[in-house]
């Protein structure tokens, strides 16, 4: 498997991918291994598993280390576990699971509903570090001060912070795709829901980044802003969920009821966006 870059080098686009779920809602493994298998061969730098993307609230703890190993042995590019649930103690213990399971880095939000002030965000995080007491990298998000990020960052524990906006910090990974072509520019990470419904475009774009071809990376921006902007007009991840469907692959209810109007829009997405995968597969090729 293709090693996570060093602490405070963590750059590279990784997919924020859903969870395949079946009718009764419980985890397709099937399809989680063909998403998996289309990640790993657009050859993203890494797959992040329960983001909010990955609708993590709804499913175990047995469930997530599941799909954990399995996800881990099945991919052929670094696997990165989010660790978020409602209490300190079950996110040790998914973090164990995931450890366990030999994933490359741990993707760590505060605790769900609760709000907290950075120096309880600081305790978390820092106690949480002390407590898994190994070298596994971990990635934190949640939303924070700068100076908060930085203490942590400073500490050593941590090997990156998610933002939704490149900022002066060493190490940071963005978690906004409409940020991905400044991001990728400046060297910097990004987590990237989109890549997990158009991972070819993904890729073929960050390459075009690195190779200074401005021609390139107008032309792949301006096919996946389009992608976005359809995004944009439902609730997360109903969009992303949408298109790994239209791929082919079965991804199970959608997380919330929309209303009529948007049932409309969302077939109207969904016959657009294989009509667009075709073509951007095309782009991407000769890109």
């Amino acid at each position: 498997m293709k090693a996570l870059p060093t602490l405070g080098k963590l750059d590279g686009v990784y997919a924020a991918a859903i969870t395949p779920l079946g009718r009764t809602g419980d985890i397709n493994f099937g399809a989680v291994f063909e998403m998996i298998d289309y990640l790993s061969a657009a050859r993203v730098d890494g797959i992040a598993l329960f983001t909010p993307w990955g609708e993590y609230p709804a499913l175990s703890i047995d469930e997530r280390a599941r799909v954990t190993y399995l996800a881990v042995k099945r991919s052929r590019v670094p696997l990165l576990a989010g660790v978020g649930s409602a209490t300190f103690e079950h996110s040790l213990e998914l973090a164990r699971e995931a450890r366990s399971a030999g994933v490359a880095a741990l993707l760590l939000p505060p605790p769900l509903f609760y709000h907290c002030d950075d120096d309880d965000l600081y305790e978390f995080y820092a106690q949480f570090a002390a407590q898994l007491g190994s070298d596994l990298p971990i990635i934190v998000t949640g939303e924070m001060g700068p100076e908060t990020a930085g203490q942590l960052l400073d500490s050593g524990r941590f090997a990156a912070v998610v933002a939704e906006h490149g900022t002066s910090l060493r190490s940071v990974v963005v978690g906004e795709d409409r940020e991905l072509v400044a991001a990728r520019s400046a060297g910097l990470g990004v987590l990237s829901a989109a890549a997990c419904a158009a991972p070819e475009l993904t890729m073929a774009l960050n390459s075009a980044i690195a190779a200074g071809d401005r021609s390139a990376v107008a032309r792949l921006e301006g096919m996946r802003q389009e992608l976005l902007e359809w995004l944009d007009r439902f609730p997360a991840p109903v969009g992303i969920k949408t298109a790994v469907a239209a791929r082919g692959i079965q991804t199970g209810p959608l997380p919330v009821p929309l209303s009529a109007g948007k049932q409309r829009c969302l077939e109207q997405f969904r016959e657009w966006f294989k009509a667009w995968l075709a073509g951007t597969k095309k782009l991407a090729l000769h890109a």
